[in-house]
């Protein structure tokens, strides 16, 4: 076998090996050969794509939902019509990934977020040589997603079960970092004859979007039971949910794949309807400055007005999940 070898890896940059926006890639093409060879060509191929795909069944038919998103193609001549001779030769590369808008990796049962390099070795009259290597994207937070890290969160909901509960549910921002601790406060007013216990759930919903066609998947990651607030008392129970350093980011920013997370708090209320509280949670890269930044914004969502909407826009178009 003339080709012995053939492959490609990269230069990591961080503790991590992870690269975000305008970051240099660094890396090496690898090729062993056992005799003098006429190489034709060798590419380098840097790619980021995102591809989401499920199907539905209709009776007797199924049906295949298939959608992609392209992000940059970068392709570099790495060596053009050149004799090696025996032995292993390593042929480096550079390439700059583009400083825009992207999704980070991510990968379901139904979608991914895939940035990945090709190696191809070409020579005349034999099938081409390939050698592939995925590296892992994670987004700079935007000044969008800034907002929520800085940004207090309340709700409120009044239910009647023999007489009237009140909960209300703060947290002291929207967006937490990987590796932080989310702080939730549930206020109490249990003015029935019932015994009422606050459920707190941290959950994950996976959005995919193909040929008019949305698929949401949910999974919770996290649930724990609050104290029980007896009838006709008052009490404030407060839990810390950790945010896993492993958890996803958040991705907002792709048209075919969405990823986002929820607080949700359930009034556990004995022979009724158990009323619910869902405030969405953005998990941001983990990233020093924001630690720096005091909380600046409250977001009721018992208030009305421009800042307030503008703020939810993202977030809570399917209050339903």
């Amino acid at each position: 076998m003339t080709i012995k070898s053939f492959s490609i890896d990269y230069n990591a940059v961080n503790a991590k090996n992870t690269f975000t926006n305008g970051d240099h890639l660094t890396g090496q093409i690898t090729v062993d050969v056992s005799k003098k060879t006429k190489i034709r060509s060798i590419t380098l191929l840097a790619k980021g794509k995102t591809t989401v795909r499920w199907t539905e069944n209709y009776g007797k038919y199924t049906v295949v939902y298939y959608a992609s998103e392209k992000y940059f193609k970068i392709e570099h001549n790495i060596l053009t019509d050149c004799d090696i001779c025996p032995g292993r030769h390593v042929f480096p590369f550079t390439f700059q990934i583009p400083d825009r808008n992207m999704p980070s990796t991510f990968k379901a049962q139904r979608g991914s977020i895939v940035y990945s390099l090709q190696a191809k070795l070409s020579r005349s009259i034999k099938i081409p040589k390939k050698a592939n290597k995925m590296f892992t994207f994670i987004s700079k937070a935007d000044i969008d997603l800034f907002l929520y890290y800085v940004t207090t969160s309340n709700k409120k909901v009044v239910f009647f079960a023999s007489g009237n509960i009140t909960m209300n549910i703060h947290t002291e921002r929207m967006g937490y970092q990987q590796g932080d601790a989310l702080k939730v406060t549930a206020d109490v007013t249990n003015s029935s004859t019932r015994t009422v216990k606050p459920i707190f759930y941290l959950y994950e919903k996976k959005s995919f979007f193909a040929q008019g066609k949305r698929r949401v998947d949910t999974q919770n990651l996290f649930k724990e039971k609050g104290e029980s607030v007896a009838s006709s008392t008052r009490q404030t129970v407060t839990r810390f949910i950790p945010i896993p350093e492993e958890l996803p980011p958040t991705i907002l920013n792709c048209q075919i794949l969405k990823l986002e997370y929820r607080l949700k708090v359930v009034l556990d209320i004995a022979l009724t309807r158990n009323p619910q509280i869902k405030l969405p949670i953005v998990v941001l890269p983990a990233t020093p400055a924001l630690l720096q930044q005091p909380p600046l914004y409250t977001l009721n969502h018992q208030m009305d007005g421009p800042a307030a909407k503008l703020l939810e826009a993202n977030l809570l178009n399917s209050t339903h999940l």
